[in-house]
């Protein structure tokens, strides 16, 4: 069974977490365009974690179930379409973490 990229990119499993990483890394953006338009700045770490920090763990965590179905689901079927997949998900998922890595936030 040859399952192409963009078939196998189709699936839900497969989207999902690349898409539940950019959310999570539109939060940032758009809580760092907030802060300079309201002029408090950049992203900062504050003493009690808000709402947007909240969403940003469960996106990159609720990830996780999501990719190891995947995982197992595709990868004995067709390995190099999946291991392309989760090559693209680690790489959401690297960007969604950069800039709470680089801020340290």
């Amino acid at each position: 069974m040859s399952e192409s990229f963009r078939t196998m990119i189709g699936r839900p499993s497969a989207f999902l977490p690349v898409a539940m990483s950019l959310t999570a890394l539109a939060l940032l953006g758009g809580a760092y365009i907030y802060g300079q338009a309201t002029g408090q700045g950049a992203l900062v770490r504050e003493p009690d974690e808000g709402a947007i920090a909240h969403l940003w763990q469960l996106l990159m965590a609720g990830q996780l179930p999501v990719l190891a179905y995947f995982a197992i689901k595709w990868l004995p079927r067709a390995p190099m379409q999946t291991l392309r997949v989760l090559a693209l998900q680690a790489g959401a998922v690297l960007a969604a973490m950069a800039p709470v890595y680089l801020l340290n936030l």
